[in-house]
């Protein structure tokens, strides 16, 4: 058993009541704001006055980071293929172009009906299917577009419910 005088007993409450020990505080010396270094803002900060009235990115930004998150994301899900299979560009590639179509068809669709809602997404889902895979067919591009359109409804209503349930 453990010596309490050595190892102080029953915790940190006895340390502070004992008079004859103190708690040591490196930064009581220094002539330093340290405390209002880490009082960062809670509010997003912006560097023009315009930019915070937007509500969303601008087409450019949406396409930059729609087309990165496809590359990188396949990227790395071909790099785990390309270990198994030896084929881990290709899945990069194809994801930055489904992204960029994405993009460009959801940026579209925000200009054409002026609003920004989970209709302009789920009609960019539906278009990026079709048109990726429109040199196979019409069925094809049916099936394409389909599956574009629920993944995108898919991604609003997993968005919408993070929103409502997860505090950020």
């Amino acid at each position: 058993m453990a010596d309490p005088r050595i190892f102080g007993g029953s915790g940190d409450s006895d340390r502070r009541q004992d008079p004859s020990r103190r708690l040591y505080d490196p930064y009581k010396d220094l002539q330093i704001p340290y405390r209002s270094i880490y009082d960062l803002p809670t509010s997003p900060e912006f560097l023009f006055q315009e930019e915070s009235t937007a509500q969303r990115r601008s087409w450019g930004e949406n396409l930059t980071f729609y087309t990165g998150i496809g590359y990188l994301g396949g990227a790395g899900i071909g790099a785990a293929l390309g270990l198994y299979k030896g084929e881990g560009r290709r899945m990069g590639n194809r994801l930055g172009i489904i992204g960029l179509l994405y993009a460009g068809m959801e940026s579209g669709m925000v200009a054409a009906r002026g609003s920004d809602d989970w209709i302009n997404s789920v009609i960019a889902g539906l278009g990026t299917g079709a048109l990726y895979k429109a040199a196979n067919g019409p069925r094809s591009a049916a099936i394409a577009g389909a599956l574009g359109g629920l993944m995108a409804g898919a991604a609003m209503a997993g968005k919408q419910v993070l929103k409502r349930h997860v505090p950020v």
